[in-house]
């Protein structure tokens, strides 16, 4: 049995099955598995036809200074993001990031950052109409007050099926989740099971374990939220997830084609602009940002559209379904495409069996060795029924 672990993005619960079954190898996408040529069909037909009109007239576009006047007030914590069209694309392989990694002799480093990003190309022109969407990540606090009013249970709280894990000893499926654990040394990268653990009682109140707290993390970022987690929220917030385009369109405020939410250097001044991994990933984590681990909602500068962490600091879900071809197949349609909601089904080659949807944003455990999808424009894809330390989300809602 093989079984794919997916980190820079959410863990999939076919990881479990490296913990209840033995002999199970568990990988890494992102740091182990060969890059996917999105020039080439995949097996999976993508089946949705997407709408595809001509480019807007110049005036529509918007740049920053360039901002429509939103339907009415703000609604509380969110803010406007004005209709426009923008150029959908990761970054090119030669970016800041890609060199200095492939540039630091002897170092470990993931295939990722060797190959570039080849699920975020072709770039390819998209329009989004206007919404309004949560100034920051949904915190703990909010989170709070949605399980006090629903009693809501998250799937980490929720003891796993059986019928998921054939074979697996009874006394070993219990609720918990997936927790990022620093070995102590340098570890080899192709290994996920070096730094990740599944851990008994670890959900979003006890996001490390069942001995940590959320005492003093009001303003932190819930974590430990599945999709379907992230969705209920939404829904009774009387809100939605963002689409993938609706989320990039936000995070580069009206700047094109730069490489980061702040606009063209990783560290303009010297000074980190995101929570993220410094040092020797992962065992050692210098906080040269200010943080070892997560960090409270807002404490880096915004975008030009008034967001705040739309890099690093945790994942984002999407409403996407994840397909590392999605972008091929736009490209190839031509024009610019109005709204996309992506792919009707879900396929990771890497894993074909589990259904993925997009996150983006990356987390405080990208690195310039590993993952670094703190660039914008990167993908992550997380498998539905799993949560971790590093995922989290925000709400959108259309106008009205």
């Amino acid at each position: 049995m093989k079984s794919v672990f997916t980190v820079g993005t959410s863990l999939c619960c076919a990881a479990l099955s490296a913990l209840f079954l033995p002999g199970c190898r568990v990988q890494e996408s992102t740091g182990s598995a060969a890059p996917v040529a999105t020039s080439v069909a995949l097996t999976q037909p993508l089946a949705r036809p997407i709408k595809v009109v001509q480019p807007v007239k110049k005036a529509e576009t918007t740049h920053v200074g360039v901002v429509s006047r939103p339907p009415g007030p703000a609604p509380k914590g969110m803010v406007w993001i004005p209709a426009g069209q923008f150029w959908m694309s990761g970054p090119p392989q030669n970016n800041e990031s890609c060199r200095c990694a492939t540039s630091a002799k002897g170092k470990p480093i993931c295939a990722g950052l060797l190959s570039g990003f080849t699920d975020a190309q072709p770039g390819h022109a998209v329009y989004v109409d206007g919404f309004w969407m949560d100034a920051t990540e949904v915190t703990n606090a909010q989170f709070s007050a949605f399980v006090r009013a629903t009693g809501y249970v998250t799937v980490a709280e929720r003891k796993p099926d059986p019928a998921q894990f054939p074979g697996a000893d009874p006394a070993l499926l219990v609720p918990g989740s997936i927790v990022f654990t620093p070995p102590k040394t340098a570890v080899p990268l192709d290994n996920v099971n070096a730094w990740w653990s599944y851990v008994p009682g670890a959900n979003w109140r006890h996001p490390s374990g069942p001995h940590s707290t959320l005492k003093g993390k009001e303003n932190f970022p819930v974590v430990q939220v599945a999709y379907e987690d992230a969705a209920a929220y939404a829904k009774w917030a009387d809100k939605r997830l963002p689409t993938e385009a609706e989320w990039e369109r936000a995070a580069r405020g009206g700047q094109e084609r730069e490489p980061y939410v702040w606009g063209k250097q990783l560290k303009p001044g010297g000074r980190w602009q995101c929570n993220a991994f410094q040092g020797e990933f992962p065992y050692h984590d210098t906080a040269e940002d200010g943080y070892a681990g997560l960090a409270p909602v807002a404490h880096f500068a915004p975008n030009h559209y008034h967001l705040y962490d739309m890099a690093g600091n945790v994942w984002e879900w999407c409403s996407d379904w994840y397909r590392p071809d999605y972008y091929a197949q736009l490209a190839a349609q031509g024009g610019v495409a109005h709204n996309p909601h992506g792919p009707t089904q879900s396929y990771d080659p890497d894993e074909p069996g589990v259904p993925k949807r997009v996150q983006r944003g990356g987390s405080f455990l990208c690195s310039d060795q590993y993952c670094a999808r703190y660039l914008l424009g990167t993908r992550g894809k997380g498998a539905v029924d799993t949560g971790s330390s590093h995922v989290g989300f925000r709400c959108v809602r259309a106008a009205r």
